[in-house]
């Protein structure tokens, strides 16, 4: 009998039946007891729609270690999706559980890591799937920074600010506090450490109902603009689309600045007393990022003959033009050993690829479909939340709507004067024109995973060599050999075959 696994991430809306665990445990059990040779071995299931990392699935590392002490044989799932978000773990696991002689059957994918292709088809589903999502980001968040240029908030309360509909209110309480923090520490000059243990004494706590202060949870409150009545927003920033993880922006991202934008909780002689008072106890400097931009073959190309990798150099054509050309490292230096005298121009190489990528036929409209599932579960989690549901968004447009007319047939009664009415008329209009925006954001989101007729056209312009797209080159493509008579090797990642070239 074979031992069969099954993993799953299920959600935890109470309404979502479909997702829930007895509906998987069900589900998978059924499943199973169709096959006589099979015998299940256990359910592994995550609650939550967090699926970018596997560091916090506890019930996916359980899985990992059970496959090293050989408690299953083969392990099934609905969909990569349902697997890992991240096409880099997919991969990095799948390839670990192959290793102990464990496949992995991706159900409604329709494929699995016993199949030849299978890595390979992974890692297209992943580049085309990350390259989608990038530009779906990039248009939601250009939507969002033109939201914050008209001087959205965009972030939660804090302590001394209630925040809501993208506006900031004083919150009277949290205020005495705050301004207490900035006069013992830039006029009575108090340090954090001591700072912390005075609010400790006297029983404050923090926003969060922590009554334990620390020096840099008071640093971060010293520092925060907003305090002072000014407003920066895009701080952070998202450079990585698979891990998904928030950087400090340090200039790699403009970011949106307003002064004097809300009613302020000290003064701006106070603001600067402190922010002088910070700057003399600073310890620490900025280290700035660096960036690395490789070409899309650079550690690609390989000598046949001694081994050594092909270097680039641009060069002059007679019309003027300029191309790349890739040459021996060892033999482009003078080193003796190496005489294979074979040039590669670059874009010779990419023609390479497109016609392995013709000569392996897949199949693009399941792979259209399996982007569109990568794509939309990549969206989710592209700004570490999960995006609005357009449904949610306009039950709350109507709660709110229905709250105006309840107002407005309350002052028609003789139960409002005219001065509560326009009151209670702005705060529910700031919040149903903030959930319109909020609605936009999410209805373009969706349309731009539900896998229209022009993504399908874009995978079958790649696949079949008409377009071509460097993200993809570089996740599928293994290396280019090149040997002396005129013969070229191509080999993709995770596939046997090797494509046969000459020129």
């Amino acid at each position: 009998m074979i031992r069969v696994a099954s993993y799953c991430r299920v959600s935890t809306d109470k309404e979502d039946q479909a997702n829930s665990f007895e509906a998987q445990v069900r589900y998978f059990g059924e499943y199973i007891q169709r096959k006589p040779d099979w015998v299940l071995a256990d359910i592994y299931a995550d609650e939550g729609i967090t699926g970018t990392s596997t560091k916090k699935r506890t019930q996916f590392n359980r899985m990992m270690n059970d496959a090293y002490d050989g408690k299953f044989d083969l392990l099934i799932t609905k969909e990569v999706s349902r697997f890992s978000r991240n096409i880099l773990d997919t991969i990095s696991y799948t390839r670990e559980l192959k290793a102990l002689g464990i496949h992995v059957v991706f159900m409604n994918d329709g494929f699995s890591t016993a199949d030849p292709d299978s890595e390979l088809r992974l890692s297209i589903m992943g580049s085309i799937a990350q390259e989608e999502s990038r530009k779906t980001s990039t248009r939601v968040k250009w939507g969002q920074t033109r939201q914050m240029e008209r001087g959205v908030v965009f972030g939660r309360s804090m302590l001394g600010y209630d925040v809501a509909g993208g506006r900031m209110t004083v919150n009277p309480e949290g205020a005495q506090l705050v301004r207490l923090i900035f006069q013992k520490y830039a006029v009575e000059k108090m340090g954090t450490t001591n700072l912390c243990r005075y609010l400790e004494e006297q029983g404050y706590e923090t926003f969060s109902g922590n009554r334990h202060w620390s020096s840099s949870h008071l640093v971060k409150i010293l520092k925060n603009e907003k305090y002072v009545g000014d407003l920066v927003q895009k701080k952070t920033y998202t450079p990585d689309y698979l891990t998904h993880e928030k950087k400090a922006n340090q200039g790699q991202v403009e970011k949106v600045i307003f002064e004097n934008h809300h009613e302020p909780i000290i003064d701006r002689p106070l603001w600067n007393l402190a922010q002088a008072e910070l700057r003399k106890n600073d310890k620490h400097g900025d280290f700035p990022a660096i960036h690395s931009n490789k070409h899309l073959f650079s550690g690609l190309i390989r000598c046949g003959a001694c081994g050594s990798g092909f270097v680039s150099r641009v060069k002059k054509a007679g019309d003027g033009t300029t191309y790349r050309r890739w040459s021996c490292a060892k033999a482009a230096s003078g080193i003796a050993g190496c005489d294979v005298g074979r040039l590669l121009r670059d874009d010779d190489a990419r023609n390479m690829v497109k016609l392995a990528l013709q000569a392996l036929q897949m199949d693009a409209q399941s792979i259209a479909a399996n982007v569109a599932k990568l794509a939309a579960e990549a969206i989710q989690t592209g700004e570490g939340t999960a995006p609005d549901s357009p449904q949610r968004l306009n039950n709350e447009i109507e709660k709110w709507t229905n709250k105006k007319i309840t107002a407005l047939d309350s002052f028609l009664d003789g139960n409002l004067t005219k001065e509560e009415l326009n009151l209670m008329k702005g705060k529910y209009d700031e919040e149903i024109a903030a959930l319109q925006t909020r609605l936009a954001t999410a209805e373009a989101r969706q349309r731009a995973v539900s896998n229209p007729p022009q993504l399908r056209e874009k995978i079958r312009a790649l696949l079949s060599g008409e377009a071509e797209s460097e993200p993809l080159y570089k996740s599928i493509l293994d290396h280019i050999s090149v040997f002396h008579d005129r013969h070229l090797e191509l080999r993709f990642q995770g596939l046997p075959h090797v494509f046969q070239f000459s020129g």
